[in-house]
C-alpha cells in the first residue's frame, strides 16, 4: 500500500535506536525525507548511513531535548515538517517511594516537557499553514497503570489526555494529532529489564525468552511493528484519525491479568 508520504518531510525524535529508529526506517521506506534528533551522535551517524539506501534527503541533529530553549531552537532549525514524531524518552521505573523527585523531574523534562514544547512549536506551525500531522508514542503505562512504574503511567497518561485534548479540535485547522501506546517491544531497554529479571528468578539472565512464553503471541512486539502503524497514522490514509491513541500491544492492555499469567484455553 503506498501512502502517499513521498516527498514529504518528518521529524523524529529519540530516533537513534529503538521505537524512533524503527519510525524513521518506516517513514524513510515511504520516501519521507527525514530530520533524526537524539541526544547519541554515533546512534544518529548510523542510522544515517543505513536510511540513505532510501534515497531521501537526512539530516541529523544531536540534541539534549531537556535543555532550556533546546525546542524552539529545534523548530527554528527545521522549519516547513509534515510530521513531528514525539518519542524520546527515559522516564525512570519505581514505586512514589522508589523514585525520589529530582529522578522523577528528570524523567518528566525529556518525555513529558519534551513532547508538549515540541508539540507546542510545531502545532503553532502547522495550524498556521493549515497542514501536519502529529504523532505521539507514548506507552501502554497510560492504559495499564502500574503501581511500580509511578512516574511513567502518571506522565504517559497526562500525554495520552494531552494527545486527545489537542487532537479532539486540530482538525479544524487541517492538523492532525494523534497517539500510539506500545506495548512490551523488543528493545534494549526491554531486554536489560528482562536479563534482570532472569537473573533473579531463573538464575541465567539469557533465559529472558522464557519469561515471555505466555505473553501474546510469545515474544516481544517487534520495534518495526510500531514503527509501521506511526507512518500509517502520519498518512493521508488515516486522514480521519485525529485524538485518538492507538494501542499496539498484541492485546495486553485489554486483559484483566499481568503479561507472565499464564493463557488457558477456554
Amino acid at each position: 500500500m503506498d501512502l502517499g508520504l513521498r516527498g514529504k518531510r518528518a521529524l523524529v525524535t529519540g530516533a537513534s535506536q529503538g521505537i524512533g529508529r524503527a519510525c524513521a526506517e518506516s517513514l524513510a521506506r515511504e520516501g519521507c525525507h527525514l530530520e533524526l534528533v537524539a541526544r547519541n551522535r554515533d546512534g544518529l551517524e548510523t542510522a544515517r548511513a543505513q536510511l540513505s539506501a532510501h534515497g531521501i534527503d537526512i539530516a541529523i541533529h544531536p540534541l539534549d531535548l531537556t535543555r532550556q530553549g533546546a525546542a524552539r531552537d529545534l523548530a527554528n532549525a527545521c522549519p516547513g515538517i509534515d510530521i513531528l514524531v514525539n518519542n524520546a524518552g527515559n522516564t525512570p521505573r519505581g514505586t512514589l517511594l522508589e523514585v525520589d523527585e529530582d529522578t522523577w523531574r528528570k524523567g518528566w523534562e525529556l518525555k513529558i516537557f519534551g513532547y508538549i514544547n515540541l508539540t507546542r512549536e510545531y502545532y503553532r506551525a502547522m495550524v498556521e499553514r493549515r497542514s501536519g500531522v502529529i504523532v505521539n508514542v507514548i506507552g501502554i503505562g497510560a492504559e495499564k497503570l502500574e503501581y511500580a512504574y509511578a512516574a511513567g503511567s502518571t506522565g504517559n497518561a497526562a500525554l495520552a489526555a494531552l494527545t486527545r485534548a489537542i487532537g479532539s479540535v486540530s482538525l479544524e485547522y487541517g492538523v492532525r494529532v494523534l497517539g500510539v501506546n506500545p506495548g512490551w517491544v523488543e528493545t534494549e531497554k526491554s531486554k536489560r529489564g528482562l536479563r534482570a529479571r532472569a537473573a533473579r528468578e531463573l538464575g541465567d539472565a539469557e533465559r529472558w525468552p522464557e519469561l515471555t512464553q505466555h505473553w501474546p503471541r510469545g515474544f516481544l512486539i517487534r520495534p518495526h511493528e510500531i514503527g509501521d502503524v506511526v507512518a500509517f497514522a502520519a498518512s493521508e490514509r488515516a486522514s480521519a484519525l485525529s485524538g485518538v491513541v492507538v494501542t499496539v500491544d498484541a492485546g495486553f492492555s485489554a486483559r484483566g491479568y499481568p503479561y507472565d499469567t499464564a493463557v488457558r484455553p477456554a
